[in-house]
């Protein structure tokens, strides 16, 4: 690993099973980026914890998402694979900028609004706060860039406020970062509801297809998706958003054009379109499932993974935080 790359920062919670949007918008993007930046991947547990999570099930997911990160080509040699939450400089910073991030701010984060709307019963701090732990996560480490899907655009943004605000008071302390949104690939649809960003938190499981379905599940749960009243494939997504959606799947997993789907599949319907879409996502994920299940049976070896990564993560973390601590004039840290 060298330093002088471009240091770049993202992880994802492992509340559920990862989908294939995961793999396709995030993941994959960072295998084709490990090679040109600096990376640092976590497991964002702490996030998790602002939904309630049966503690048995996040321990296993939490091994789940790290074994399918590795499978999925993250090389553990090459990058620091790490928990959040086994990092105490996030949430050391994090109470830090919370002296710096104005309640107005947050109150105009739309996805807390639309996560109280989904979790009425447990509207929590956490909840509200979790965007400045969001920008604790980035700025850390002094990261450059990140990849963030629309839904977390806005967060990136408050990041970049709350770094420049401090640095205007304190000094170059913070790298200001910037984000990475993949031209294609990024907003994988529900299969139910096209119009809806695919999540794994989804209470249908018939929304999303995850990484770790059966091959009949996924024959199942394509044969389901939603199209439209007509049988023309076609790009569309105002017209035709569950067609659209599909073909964006079917580019994705078969390095084909759209334009080129379109032209194979003209005058086929969907019963062969969904098929193949099928058959087509099911060799995709065949290598990175056998070597998921290889990975997930050494949890030793996970271990070992997770215990490197953090030790590498906080001395870096460290760092910057003793900058943070050493700006507003806090006595010097002894470890």
């Amino acid at each position: 690993m060298t330093l002088s790359k471009p240091v770049l920062l993202s992880g994802i919670q492992p509340s559920g099973q990862l989908t294939i949007g995961h793999y396709t918008g995030a993941i994959s993007n960072w295998v084709k980026m490990q090679e040109e930046y600096d990376c640092l991947f976590m497991l964002a547990d702490l996030h998790t914890l602002t939904v309630r999570q049966d503690p048995e099930q996040l321990l296993e997911r939490c091994y789940d998402v790290l074994a399918l990160y590795i499978a999925c080509g993250i090389d553990p040699e090459k990058n620091v694979l790490f928990a959040q939450s086994h990092v105490p400089a996030h949430t050391r910073l994090a109470w830090i900028l919370n002296c710096f991030t104005y309640l107005g701010e947050l109150n105009r984060m739309t996805q807390f609004k639309d996560k109280s709307k989904q979790h009425e019963s447990n509207i929590n701090v956490g909840l509200f706060d979790y965007p400045v732990l969001m920008a604790a996560d980035i700025l850390v480490y002094g990261a450059h860039r990140v990849p963030v899907g629309e839904d977390q655009k806005q967060h990136l943004e408050l990041t970049r406020d709350v770094a420049l605000r401090f640095n205007s008071l304190y000094g170059e302390i913070f790298t200001i970062p910037e984000p990475y949104i993949p031209p294609q690939g990024a907003r994988i649809m529900s299969l139910q509801e096209p119009t809806k960003k695919m999540s794994k938190s989804d209470a249908n499981q018939h929304n999303y297809i995850a990484l770790l379905d059966s091959e009949d599940m996924i024959r199942t749960k394509l044969k389901r998706a939603v199209t439209d009243s007509g049988n023309e494939i076609r790009y569309d997504v105002d017209a035709k958003p569950g067609v659209a959606n599909l073909l964006t799947l079917f580019a994705l997993t078969t390095h084909q054009s759209i334009a080129q789907l379109e032209q194979a599949y003209q005058g086929s319907g969907y019963g062969k379109f969904k098929n193949d879409l099928a058959e087509a996502i099911i060799e995709h994920l065949r290598p990175m499932r056998e070597r998921y299940y290889e990975l997930r049976a050494d949890i030793d070896k996970l271990q070992d993974i997770l215990r490197s990564g953090a030790e590498t993560a906080q001395a870096r973390a460290q760092r910057i935080l003793q900058r943070v601590h050493d700006a507003v004039g806090l006595i010097p840290a002894p470890f």
